[in-house]
């Protein structure tokens, strides 16, 4: 079975740099699996690797669509599938380097795959919802009794996607979730960087203030500059609003520059916004990873250089290889 390595971990963890060395090492190329730098014109908010490290190595599923475009895991596998399959031929072993955890477990376990969001009827609900307070948990309930109590009422979000998926396929989701998409036919190698918690939190915050220095500002200014509205960047999205279609602007860092921008609060709030959602983002990680199967952890506290990251990855494969040096591919197939 052609084999695939993961390298992943929390934001900020110290994956990019440990994955350009390794995928030099193994003179092979790396996939992303970061749900927003599939993104073009969102570089520093969302710390893509420079030029000069995807002219050392080849990254794949980046800058692949424009910021107005919506983005789903189930297109993610479509086009991912035919990057692994063209690197396997070429007698190479992909690196999927990231930090979205659906994106690891749709490729490694398979994964709930509903329809498209249907942004007249999200719209319709949003509606019924501000008549009267409740209706839609109310609505689920009939609908979808185990999907309502899976999920807060007031998780709107949730909520709304739920009563979606019924009324579209005419099936609860709670019975769609049961019907799992198939993991990839490949042997995965899953690694995981992990840091003291402390020690991650102070790596973001330097890291925040390293984008601002960088441009963040601009970089956000250009990004909204097409939409004439820019108060529905800031206000909670309505559904059917072409704001409201965009996962990048939501992002970390872009949506708290942009409420910025439109006078909602100081800069300095919207730099302290962004290191507390960005920590609180690491923290899900950890969560969701800990659910993950056969992942291999490498504690690198206080670990700072890449190339130290990179051997201990080194070591780690080596041992679950079983061989005496990864750094032949061949031994991974």
């Amino acid at each position: 079975m052609n084999k695939i390595i993961i390298l992943l971990g929390p934001t900020g963890v110290g994956k990019t740099g440990a994955s350009i060395l390794l995928a030099k090492a193994l003179d092979t190329e790396i996939i992303s699996a970061d749900s927003m730098q599939i993104y073009k014109g969102m570089d520093i908010g969302t710390a893509k690797p420079s030029v000069k490290q995807r002219e050392e190595v080849r990254h794949h599923m980046i800058d692949i669509v424009e910021p107005s475009e919506t983005y789903s895991v189930g297109r993610y596998i479509e086009e991912v599938v035919p990057v692994i399959d063209f690197l396997h031929k070429k007698g190479k072993v992909p690196i999927i380097a990231g930090g979205t955890g659906l994106y690891i477990k749709a490729m490694t376990r398979g994964i709930f795959s509903g329809p498209s969001a249907d942004w007249e009827l999200r719209e319709e609900l949003a509606t019924l919802e501000e008549e009267q307070e409740g209706s839609l948990y109310s609505y689920l309930q009939e609908l979808d009794p185990e999907a309502a109590s899976k999920v807060m009422p007031a998780d709107k979000r949730r909520v709304v996607r739920a009563i979606e998926v019924c009324l579209k396929t005419r099936q609860g989701i709670s019975e769609l979730q049961q019907k799992l998409t198939s993991p990839l036919p490949y042997g995965f190698i899953k690694i995981g960087l992990t840091r003291d918690r402390k020690e991650l939190y102070k790596i973001i915050e330097e890291r925040v203030d390293e984008m601002i220095e960088a441009g963040l500002v601009n970089e956000v200014k250009n990004l909204i500059h097409p939409f004439t509205h820019l108060s529905a960047v800031a206000e909670p999205a309505k559904a059917g609003s072409p704001i409201h279609q965009l996962s990048s602007i939501q992002a970390i860092g872009y949506k708290e520059i942009a409420m910025h921008l439109k006078g909602e609060f100081p800069f300095e709030e919207a730099v302290r916004l962004i290191k507390r959602n960005t920590k609180r983002y690491a923290k899900r990680q950890f969560t969701w990873f800990k659910k993950e199967e056969d992942i291999h952890w490498i504690d690198i506290t206080g670990i700072y250089g890449n190339k130290e990251i990179f051997e201990h990855a080194e070591q780690m494969l080596n041992r679950l290889c079983d061989k005496a040096c990864f750094i032949n591919k061949n031994l991974l197939s």
